[in-house]
């Protein structure tokens, strides 16, 4: 059964940066997974930006992330592809996000936003091809 979990529960508020929690997934068969970021809600003049970062061991994780998403003003949802078939030593992954906010009011940046992956399946395997013929149509005479 593929792998589907949060790397930030749906309806998490947040208003400065910060980190979710590590997410082990070293029992993915294809280690490939469809990332699916959805704001629900956020205030004007104000941004985004969500990343996934890679560890071997949960404790020491990357110098750079190995996805960031598109910069988010505004709700909806955006997707990206996981692909991590080629970091076999990759088993934790965990999800960080940066707000900014501009302009002249004072409150602070305000997200709600969640964070879904959902491992894509593997590819069925090739069948072969068998050619088909069909029988050369010769006009009628009359």
């Amino acid at each position: 059964m593929a792998l589907q979990f949060e790397l930030i529960p749906w309806g998490t508020r947040v208003e400065s940066n910060g980190e979710g929690e590590k997410v082990d997934i070293s029992a993915s068969q294809t280690r490939t997974f469809l990332c699916t970021l959805e704001i629900a809600d956020q205030i004007e003049q104000e941004s985004i930006d969500v990343s996934i970062w890679i560890s071997e061991d949960g404790e020491n994780w990357s110098t750079k992330p190995i996805l960031k998403l598109p910069q988010q003003f505004y709700r909806g949802e955006t997707r990206a592809v996981l692909d991590l078939a080629v970091r076999p030593e990759v088993k934790f992954i965990r999800a960080k996000w940066e707000l900014n906010r501009w302009g002249r009011v004072a409150p602070l940046p305000m997200f709600v936003i969640g964070l879904r992956l959902a491992e894509v399946p593997p590819m069925p395997r090739r069948t072969p091809v068998i050619p088909v013929c069909a029988e050369p149509i010769v006009p009628k005479t009359a």
